[in-house]
């Protein structure tokens, strides 16, 4: 069994509004993200774990859209890393084999893109789409002065979604609880373990959508998809 976890329990401090559930062609952000794991044979089972007072919003969502593999939703914490490990928690796992993990606010994921991450993890234990950071990189000082250069050869931006063997994520995450540490994703987790995660070069859009102004390209990204004649700005 492939089980998947949405994440969507963030604040959108940054978007200034619910970003989850701000529209983007006619439907929330969230349905987007959800649609493809929906429609990737590789997945199983989805969870969603969002903010409390979403749940009923989300469950509404679920049954408008007819997401039949939609198992449940469950409330977030406080940090990414605390909305995982209730999430993680929530995973049947008895049955599951891989867990594939993925930001809600990432709508422009697809199915054959889950499916190719999900093969690779099969092969090395762990994988995580990422697309090579194509911009010169400095490093700044908290006054934004530039400090050094950072070389980008090698270096990625990390994506989502990251997929684990459910054994491996599951003694990741019970080792930060232990010792109540923080990670922005959860290739850090992994990487905690000493364990290597494969990278799935994508080239394709993936990105989040934190500001307002994303919203339009990835409308734009979605109708080329579509076959429409628009082109990306």
């Amino acid at each position: 069994m492939i089980s998947a976890i949405i994440v969507a329990a963030g604040s959108s401090r940054r978007m200034g509004l619910d970003k989850i559930f701000t529209l983007l062609h006619g439907k929330p952000v969230l349905y987007w993200s959800l649609a493809a794991f929906q429609n990737c044979e590789s997945v199983d089972e989805i969870l969603v774990v969002t903010r409390e007072e979403l749940i009923p919003d989300v469950e509404k969502l679920v049954r408008a859209e007819k997401l039949t593999k939609m198992r449940s939703v469950v409330a977030g914490g406080a940090e990414r890393h605390l909305s995982v490990w209730n999430g993680l928690k929530a995973v049947k796992s008895e049955g599951s084999q891989y867990v594939a993990i993925h930001d809600g606010a990432r709508p422009l994921v697809t199915p054959k893109l889950i499916s190719d991450c999900i093969e690779l993890a099969k092969k090395h234990g762990s994988a995580c789409c990422a697309a090579p950071v194509p911009d010169t990189v400095k490093r700044a000082s908290y006054e934004q002065m530039v400090t050094e250069s950072v070389e980008r050869e090698n270096l990625w931006a990390m994506q989502t979604p990251q997929v684990f063997s459910s054994a491996l994520i599951l003694q990741a995450y019970a080792a930060l609880m232990a010792r109540n540490e923080l990670v922005t994703d959860e290739v850090s987790a992994v990487q905690k373990l000493g364990k290597r995660v494969a990278l799935l070069r994508n080239d394709d859009y993936n990105f989040k959508i934190t500001f307002p102004r994303d919203l339009p390209l990835a409308e734009q990204v979605l109708d080329i998809r579509a076959g429409k004649d628009r082109p990306v700005i």
